[in-house]
């Protein structure tokens, strides 16, 4: 690709964006590649093709390298194309890599790494509008720090624009002290972006194809190079170890905090919920403290979380009540309907609405009709039930026979005595009526009522007895 009329080209405004997701990252002592490691329980690289996304580039390609695979399954559902780096060489080569998914492309490209993830798409955008509103060949996003410490220093002609970049390790001492630092994240166009890095060579004390020599190819082109500061540097920090991942984890919990809080959410201890990234909740909704809201959780509006709550991948309408302390995983809470307190809904668990589920009530794979109750100690599991049931204490389906699951039916208006055992596979139709502590083993037509004989007796003096019996033991 040559570099002639790449200012005045009329396919500028075209945008494709290549992200750099191929590193092991030594430094976070893990078996699993660095952008894989989760913020605000999403993998780092999906925050920042997220963030890239939204800037509706007409190509966005991820470069892989290190365990490749399960780099490209966490972006499973992205629209996005793959480049394979088969040897860490540097992020020159890593970019290089990318070049056969941009063939025919003849406008600007977005070069940002995988492990940026508070990075935002505002940001991204000046950026972009900077370098072509200068009409600039290459352009870099930069920051200045006290200390710079390992950061490459971005050293400037006298008017300004950007002569080099100079990687810590081989700065000199009068180079080290520059403050302006590179953050990694370029906007070059694609037909000098690929000729310079063919003419990579890696001389440097890493024997790497470093990105950053491509800027002074650049000036000595005579092509228009720029630095453009970001005063946010902690939207543009690297994860680099997990302290760096803990303190990310801080800031974004406190961002999400505020986004919800300012969209009309209560929370009443903040500093103690924890939010995800994917969560959404609906305002005029109240959060006690000591709350993880995780994965894809929907909660809607005018609901009440009490506090010491988990919940994971839920879907909850509005008007719910959330009692103290309980575990919801991947269930389905409707309109009106409460859980808790020391409730535990597990995978498939729906709540039609305004059905209620109590203290130490387990559901699993069930739905739980509307208006129908299960306030007490309960276990739940492949059961459909219908509306206006009530469901005793401590009655149990028994859904699995040691080999497979079996499913309970148990109709509307249904009155379950405590201590109930429903022995599945089992229909127990409308209107029965079933005694306390009865074992139903065989399906219940519609109004009957169920119950196991057993004789009651009585012993009169029975303690007496005993105590005498066990006084004599105790003297002989």
């Amino acid at each position: 690709m040559g570099t002639a009329n790449v200012t005045n080209s009329p396919s500028r405004e075209q945008l494709g964006v290549i992200i750099l997701a191929a590193g092991k990252g030594a430094r976070m002592r893990s078996s699993q590649a660095k952008v894989l490691h989760r913020l605000a329980g999403k993998p780092l690289l999906r925050h920042v093709i997220q963030a890239s996304q939204r800037l509706h580039p007409s190509r966005l390609v991820v470069v892989v390298g290190h365990q490749a695979d399960a780099v490209r399954r966490i972006c499973n559902g992205d629209d996005v194309l793959f480049a394979l780096q088969k040897e860490q060489r540097g992020t020159g080569d890593a970019v290089r890599a990318a070049e056969e998914q941009f063939q025919g492309f003849r406008g600007d490209i977005l070069i940002v790494y995988g492990d940026v993830p508070l990075l935002t798409t505002q940001t991204l955008a000046r950026f972009v509008a900077e370098h072509r509103a200068q009409q600039t060949t290459l352009s870099v996003l930069t920051a200045r720090l006290e200390d710079p410490a390992q950061y490459g220093r971005v050293i400037r002609q006298a008017d300004g624009q950007v002569d080099r970049i100079v990687e810590a390790r081989d700065a000199s001492e009068q180079e080290l002290a520059v403050q302006e630092i590179n953050t990694g994240i370029y906007c070059v166009h694609a037909d000098f972006l690929f000729s310079a890095l063919d003419r990579l060579q890696p001389t440097n004390a890493q024997g790497e194809y470093y990105l950053t020599d491509t800027v002074a190819t650049a000036v000595q082109a005579g092509l228009p190079t720029r630095a453009v500061l970001t005063p946010d540097f902690y939207e543009v920090e690297g994860v680099n170890s997990r302290q760096e991942l803990a303190r990310m984890e801080t800031t974004r919990q406190e961002q999400l905090r505020r986004q919800w809080m300012d969209a009309g959410v209560t929370l009443e201890d903040p500093q103690t919920v924890y939010l995800s990234d994917e969560a959404t909740i609906g305002q005029d909704t109240i959060i006690g403290p000591n709350t993880h809201i995780k994965g894809k959780t929907t909660i809607g509006s005018h609901c009440r979380i009490e506090g010491s709550a988990y919940i994971e991948n839920c879907t909850i309408g509005d008007g719910v009540q959330i009692y103290f302390s309980v575990d919801l995983r991947d269930s389905e809470l409707s309109d009106g309907s409460s859980a808790g307190p020391f409730s535990h809904m597990r995978a498939g668990a729906f709540l039609a609405p305004r059905a209620e589920i109590g203290n130490f009530v387990e559901v699993k794979k069930s739905t739980i009709g509307e208006h129908t109750k299960a306030k007490h100690l309960a276990y739940i599991g492949d059961t459909e039930i219908g509306r206006d049931t009530n469901i005793g204490a401590g009655t149990i389906t028994c859904n699995y026979d040691g080999f497979r699951k079996h499913k309970t039916q148990i109709g509307d208006r249904v009155q379950i005595g405590s201590d109930t055992t429903l022995i599945a596979p089992i229909t127990i139709n409308d209107d029965v009526y079933i005694a306390t502590a009865t074992t139903v083993r065989h399906d219940v037509p519609a109004g009957a009522l169920v119950f196991n004989r057993r004789q009651e007796v009585t012993r009169e003096g029975w303690t007496a007895a005993k105590r005498a019996k066990a006084e004599s033991h105790k003297d002989s």
